[in-house]
């Protein structure tokens, strides 16, 4: 499965095994395998409501609930319990901005959260991903605050990945976050990818602790494996 994902080059890639009660997704990034990751498990859950009845699917993290509402899917996990403030300047040496505020949360790979005064800070950030890759944490979200939104990159080349054009876990790290600082429930929406050609929008509904994650999705043609 590493040597698959390995040469697809996405983000993600995640191995159903539908033989189970609750089908069961593992998640490899080009450079390892990962308990927890939103985009794909959104995208399984997509497919697994196109192949019949189901609700819940399983992952690295336990079991997750989730629902297809035409071309959107949707996931539902609780809220990270391991979050806490960080430095400021925590990405300044990798070429990040100094943030307004910033966070580390465990969900349970560690994400370093800075927030940037603007979006155009977010879009001008040129990380050092050799620096990135040897921080105490395997991806990092920078992000602003924008007409009730959110502008965010993510860096993981700890993971083989450099910039991920949508990443649902950082997603779930940002609402927990937020709910640390007094922002518990309500909507967001996530734009994301747009600097590495692949813009995505990552709805978010949070509360009571949970946090929904999801989106429309779309085939993107068809891979045939073989040696």
């Amino acid at each position: 499965m590493q040597e698959i994902a390995a040469g697809l080059g996405f983000s993600e890639t995640v191995f159903l095994d539908c033989t189970r009660p609750v089908p069961l997704a593992r998640i490899f990034t080009p450079g390892a395998e990962i308990p927890f990751a939103g985009h794909p498990l959104v995208g399984a859950a997509w497919v697994l409501g196109a192949m019949g009845p189901g609700r819940r699917l399983a992952c690295g993290i336990g079991e997750v609930p989730f629902r297809v509402e035409g071309d959107r899917a949707w996931i539902e996990v609780a809220l990270s319990q391991e979050v806490e403030e960080a430095a400021a300047d925590a990405g300044a040496g990798a070429g990040l901005p100094v943030a307004l505020r910033a966070w580390m949360v465990r969900l349970p790979l560690r994400y370093l959260l800075l927030e940037a005064a603007t979006r155009e800070l977010v879009g001008a950030a040129r990380p050092d991903f050799d620096r990135l890759a040897v921080e105490p944490w395997e991806g990092t979200l920078v992000f602003a605050r924008a007409a009730g939104g959110v502008k965010a990159r993510f860096f993981a080349p700890a993971l083989g990945v450099p910039e991920d054009p949508a990443t649902g876990s950082a997603a779930v790290a940002l609402a927990s976050a937020l709910t640390l600082a007094g922002e518990g429930e309500g909507t967001l929406l996530i734009e994301q990818g747009d600097e590495v050609g692949a813009p995505s929008r990552i709805s978010l509904q949070g509360g009571g602790g949970r946090v929904s994650v999801g989106g429309t999705v779309r085939p993107a043609g068809l891979r045939r494996l073989g040696r």
